[in-house]
């Protein structure tokens, strides 16, 4: 059996128009993805799941691995578990977003061994401590809690966990943490990812627009691994910019 990364890669986006093919480094935002993915140990392949032609093409220019998927796809999810279906040597597939060029393949590694290590769970993700009260108190950060076992007990984009005598500073400098950021990462069971789509939306994901919260909500696994420091993903042109940046220092 095999675990096979799938990188999601959608041509229309909002903030930053096409940005999976900008390429002022001189390579496509897609390939610092897919060659950051390659760093990884456990997983046997990599599969960008694409909606475009543009994107088709770029990937093969550089020689990556490819498939085109329907345009119309509800979500990430859907359109690797679209590749998943044809996939029947896979056991775990992981969902690396197509706009986190500078993903860690330890981080890969780690969401693959946490379900090799359960094989209770069908999913794992990954979290890492959050250290500034501006970030907690983003609703574009997302929140998770979990237990003793790394199970994920919720998420959400309020502050969790709510502190009832108020937030000091010292509770961002506590060991072990207190609170924690949910990073996007995704690994998969395959049998579980075909199902997923099917599993219909709670009312808790509905409120908080959080797919994971479907996963818990239906009494399913969900373990969590601890990295300290998360990828960062490209969403706006100044996201952009930093990134060719650093590019150019290195």
């Amino acid at each position: 059996m095999k675990r096979i990364i799938i990188i999601p890669a959608r041509y229309a986006s909002t903030r930053l128009p096409h940005k999976l093919l900008l390429a002022e480094t001189g390579k496509p935002l897609i390939q610092h993805t897919y060659e950051s993915a390659r760093n990884a140990t456990l997983p046997e392949s990599i599969i960008v799941a694409c909606d475009h032609e543009k994107i088709f093409d770029a990937v093969q220019q550089f020689g990556g691995q490819v498939r085109m998927t329907h345009p119309n796809a509800p979500s990430g999810t859907d359109r690797i578990a679209e590749v998943a279906a044809e996939l029947n040597d896979a056991d775990i597939i992981v969902n690396v977003q197509g706009d986190e060029p500078n993903i860690a393949g330890e981080s890969i590694d780690l969401a693959i061994q946490m379900l090799l290590d359960n094989p209770d769970a069908v999913m794992s993700t990954l979290a890492t401590p959050i250290r500034d009260r501006r970030h907690l108190e983003d609703t574009a950060c997302v929140k998770v809690v979990f237990d003793a076992n790394h199970r994920a007990l919720f998420f959400s984009r309020s502050v969790i966990p709510h502190l009832r005598e108020g937030i000091r500073e010292e509770h961002f400098h506590r060991q072990p943490p207190l609170f924690y950021q949910h990073i996007g990462l995704y690994a998969y069971r395959r049998e579980f990812l075909l199902r997923l789509s099917r599993l219909p939306m709670s009312e808790l994901e509905k409120a908080e627009s959080l797919e994971q919260l479907r996963v818990l909500h239906h009494g399913y696994s969900i373990m969590v691994g601890i990295v300290d420091e998360p990828a960062s993903g490209i969403d706006t042109p100044e996201d952009y910019r930093r990134f060719v940046e650093s590019c150019t220092i290195r």
